[in-house]
């Protein structure tokens, strides 16, 4: 960990894992790249109790400026630039997330899906909705930067 990432110190990275620049991991997630790589794109944040696992040979690529929300489980999966994963929403093996997707919370990603570009998907299985507004995707973008405000603040008390 630098002071351009945060890793809370009741989450857990282990294996291999590679985290970009201002990426922040919270509270009792588990970065997990025991069988295969986890890569982790730049501005991205991991929230509260989130499991990033792999499967043997199937690794994980989050993109840059994402939200995976809390309680989420990413799979041996793909996500895109500045997507959202929802609250409690699971992503599984092989699934495809495009760039600028809201998968809503709750969701099921089922192995193998693709996603594409600007979609907002819900339910279990996912479905796509619509596309997103080029509004919605500029609000949803701005998750990560209060996220990193947020680890700066959280480092800055763990050193006091």
């Amino acid at each position: 960990m630098t002071k351009e990432q945060y890793i809370h110190p009741a989450a857990v990275v282990m294996g291999d894992v590679t985290l970009g620049k201002y990426v922040s991991i919270w509270p009792a997630a588990v970065v997990r790249g025991d069988m295969a790589a986890i890569r982790i794109g730049d501005w991205t944040n991991v929230q509260d109790g989130c499991v990033l696992h792999v499967d043997t040979g199937r690794p994980l690529i989050i993109g840059n400026n994402v939200t995976i929300g809390h309680r989420a489980v990413l799979h041996s999966c793909t996500v895109g630039d500045n997507s959202l994963i929802g609250i409690g929403a699971i992503v599984l093996d092989g699934a495809e997330v495009g760039d600028n997707c809201l998968i809503a919370a709750g969701s099921l990603i089922s192995p193998g899906k693709k996603i594409p570009p600007n979609s907002l998907v819900m339910g279990a299985p996912g479905r796509i909705i619509r596309s997103l507004t080029p509004e919605e995707i500029e609000k949803q973008k701005q998750g990560p930067r209060h996220y990193w405000e947020l680890a700066q603040r959280a480092m800055e008390k763990e050193q006091e």
